[in-house]
């Protein structure tokens, strides 16, 4: 199944996200081998290039590691996958806020609204 890939942005660009995605939230675990370049290309349905040029980007913030040998990796790095996780949530948390403001809540009404909907949440589980 290709992934969900918008025309508005660079494809690339969503290939990082995608893959960080999954790497800090446990699909990809620390260490571990990813697929080849090839085989991720075929499963987001984009040309090979194009995920080259995700991985290499990757590769550039360190979030994984090439071994001549064992192929891609991803960083055993705890921290820098926790910070980057924090930035994702952080990103996500401004874009909400700002959507909420749209709407024309203000900042303690929004923090209402968010308390009341995880208490039910959590009275769901």
């Amino acid at each position: 199944m290709a992934w969900d890939l918008i025309s508005d942005r660079p494809i690339y660009l969503q290939l990082v996200e995608k893959i960080q995605l999954q790497i800090v939230s446990g699909f990809y675990k620390p260490g571990v081998k990813l697929p080849s370049v090839r085989e991720l290309a075929a499963v987001a349905s984009v040309n090979p290039n194009t995920m080259q040029k995700a991985f290499t980007e990757l590769e550039r913030s360190g979030l994984i590691i090439t071994q001549r040998t064992s192929g891609r990796l991803v960083t055993e790095d705890l921290g820098m996958i926790k910070e980057i996780q924090q930035d994702l949530a952080t990103e996500q948390i401004v874009a909400f806020f700002d959507k909420m403001k749209e709407l024309g809540f203000e900042k303690e009404e929004i923090i209402s609204l968010l308390q009341t909907v995880a208490e039910k949440g959590a009275q769901n589980e």
